[in-house]
C-alpha cells in the first residue's frame, strides 16, 4: 500500500513542480489572445468554463484507456507503478501540455497540421492520413464494442443498437461542442472519477493487500513471462502516455479562454488519468489475492479487463458500482468513439481550409468518414485492433519530436520533450521489430535496431538544430 499511496503523491507533486517548470519552459503568456476569442464560431470555438473543459478534456482523452490499460499492465506487477508515475509526470503529461499549447498558439490547429509546420510536409501529408485513419478505427471499435455489450444486456437486435450509436456519433460530430459533448461529458467525467475514488477508498480501508515494490517485487511477474520491455510501455498508454490524446487536444483548445488554464487542462487532465490508472492498477494487483491469481482469472474464457471491471465495482461498491460498471464499459467507449469522429472532421477540415460554420461543409466532411466507418464495422477487428497499440505510441512520439523542434526554434529547454521522444522512439522501434504484428524478430536483434533508431533520430535532430542556427 506505501508504493501505491507514494505513486499517488508523486503525481500530484508532478502537477504542481513539473508542470509548473512546463508551464515556464513553454512561456505562458496571460494576455496573448486565444483562437476561442479570436474565431469564435458558435460550432468548434466556443468559449466555455474552464472546469468544463476539464471534465471534457479528461473523458475525451481517459475512456477506459487507463482502465483497461492498467489492469493489463497490472500483470507485471508494481513494476508498472514505475511506468505509470515517471511516464505521465516526464512523459505524457509533457505530451498532451505541449501539443494542447501549441494548438492553443496555431489558432486551434489540429495535430497533422502542426506537426507540419515543424516537421516538413512530407510528415504533414502522413500525418493527416495516419490520425484521420486512426481517429475513425478508434470510433469504429467505440460503436461494436457497446453495441455488443447492450446487446448482451437487452436482446435488442446488434444492428439496431449500432445504428442507434452511429446516429449519436453523427449528432455530436456536427452539432456545436457546447450543445451536446459540453453538457454530458461533465457528467459522465464526474462518475469516472467517483468510481475510481471509490475503489481507491475501498482500497485503503480494506482487507486488499497491493503489492510493495521491492527487490523481489521488482522483476517480471507476467504469468507469460512477456518481456517487460517494450510491452509494458505499449500496454499502458492511457496514464502514461498516448498519442491518441494529441489528436484531442485541439477540440478544447479552441474553448480555451486564457493560456494559463492550459496546465490544468492538458497537463492536470494527464496527470488525473494517471491517477486513475494507478487506482485500477492497484485494484487488479489485489483484487484477486495478487498478481499471478489475476493472471489465471484474466486467462480463463471470456474473463477480460471488462469482466474485471464488473467484478471490481459490484464488490468494492454494490448496486451503484454495478451501475458505474455498466456506465464505464458502455458509456465511456462510446464518449471516445463520438470525439474520435469529431476530431477525424475536424483534422480534414483544417486540411483542405474547409470552415467549418456551415452545416453544409460540416456535412460534406461528415457523411463520407460515417460511411467509411459503417463499412469498416463488418471488419473483424480482433486483429487490426492490436496494431492500434503501437500506432497509438507511434503518434505520441511523432508529437513529441515535433514539440521537441518547436523549442528548439524558440530557444527553450528543448529536452524537456527530446528525453522522452527518444525514448518512446526506442520503445516503438524495438516494438515493431519483436511484435508478432511487426516484424517478430529476436528481442536481442530488435533491442539493437531499437538502439540505432535512437542514435539516428538524436544524430539528425542535432545536425538540424546546428544548420537551424547558423540561419
Amino acid at each position: 500500500m506505501i508504493t501505491f499511496l507514494v505513486s499517488i503523491v508523486l503525481l500530484i507533486l508532478g502537477y504542481f513542480v513539473y508542470g509548473r517548470y512546463m508551464e515556464k519552459v513553454f512561456g505562458i503568456d496571460e494576455n496573448r489572445p486565444t483562437p476561442a476569442i479570436e474565431k469564435q464560431d458558435g460550432v468548434d470555438f466556443v468559449p466555455m468554463h474552464p472546469a468544463k473543459i476539464f471534465l471534457i478534456q479528461f473523458l475525451n482523452i481517459a475512456g477506459l484507456g487507463p482502465i483497461f490499460g492498467a489492469i493489463a499492465g497490472a500483470l507485471w506487477g508494481p513494476i508498472a507503478f514505475i511506468w505509470i508515475v515517471f511516464g505521465c509526470i516526464f512523459a505524457g503529461a509533457v505530451h498532451d501540455f505541449l501539443s494542447g499549447m501549441l494548438s492553443v498558439r496555431h489558432g486551434g490547429e489540429s495535430l497533422s497540421e502542426i506537426v507540419g509546420i515543424y516537421l516538413g510536409r512530407g510528415i504533414k501529408v502522413f500525418m493527416r492520413i495516419f490520425s484521420v485513419v486512426l481517429l475513425i478505427l478508434v470510433g469504429v471499435v467505440f460503436v461494436k464494442g457497446p453495441a455488443t455489450i447492450l446487446h448482451d444486456l437487452t436482446q435488442i437486435d446488434i444492428t439496431i443498437l449500432i445504428g442507434i450509436i452511429f446516429g449519436y456519433y453523427i449528432l455530436a460530430t456536427l452539432v456545436p461542442v457546447d450543445k451536446l459533448i459540453g453538457k454530458i461529458y461533465p457528467l459522465f467525467g464526474l462518475c469516472l472519477l467517483i468510481m475510481a475514488a471509490g475503489i481507491a477508498w475501498n482500497l485503503i480501508t480494506g482487507d486488499y493487500v497491493v503489492p510493495e515494490l521491492t527487490s523481489d517485487m521488482f522483476q517480471n511477474l507476467h504469468i507469460k513471462k512477456t518481456p517487460i520491455f517494450p510491452m509494458l510501455f505499449i500496454t499502458i498508454a492511457c496514464g502514461a502516455i498516448s498519442g491518441f490524446h494529441a489528436t484531442q487536444s485541439p477540440m478544447m483548445a479552441r474553448c480555451m479562454t486564457n493560456e494559463k488554464l492550459g496546465r490544468r487542462i492538458f497537463y492536470g487532465t494527464m496527470i488525473t488519468e494517471g491517477i486513475v490508472a494507478l487506482i485500477w492498477a492497484a485494484a487488479a494487483m489485489s483484487f484477486f489475492g495478487g498478481i499471478r491469481e489475476l493472471g489465471e482469472q484474466i486467462s480463463m474464457p471470456n474473463h477480460n479487463a471488462a469482466w474485471v471491471v464488473k467484478e471490481v465495482c459490484h464488490t468494492m461498491l454494490g448496486k451503484i458500482g454495478g451501475v458505474l460498471a455498466i456506465l464505464g464499459v458502455v458509456a465511456a467507449p462510446i464518449t471516445s468513439g463520438d470525439t474520435a469522429f469529431r476530431s477525424a472532421r475536424l483534422t480534414v477540415a483544417d486540411a483542405f481550409g474547409f470552415s467549418q460554420r456551415n452545416i453544409k461543409k460540416r456535412l460534406i466532411i461528415t457523411i463520407p468518414i460515417f460511411a467509411i466507418g459503417f463499412l469498416l464495422t463488418n471488419i473483424n477487428f480482433a486483429i487490426i485492433w492490436r496494431y492500434f497499440g503501437w500506432a497509438n505510441q507511434t503518434l505520441a512520439t511523432i508529437t513529441l519530436w515535433a514539440a521537441t523542434v518547436y523549442l528548439m526554434q524558440n530557444k527553450r529547454n528543448y529536452w524537456t520533450a527530446l528525453i522522452p521522444a527518444l525514448f518512446m522512439t526506442y520503445v516503438i522501434s524495438t516494438y515493431i521489430m519483436v511484435a508478432k504484428e511487426g516484424l517478430g524478430l529476436d528481442m536481442y536483434i530488435s533491442t539493437i535496431i531499437g538502439g540505432v533508431a535512437v542514435v539516428l533520430c538524436a544524430f539528425l535532430f542535432f545536425h538540424y538544430r546546428k544548420k537551424y542556427n547558423q540561419i
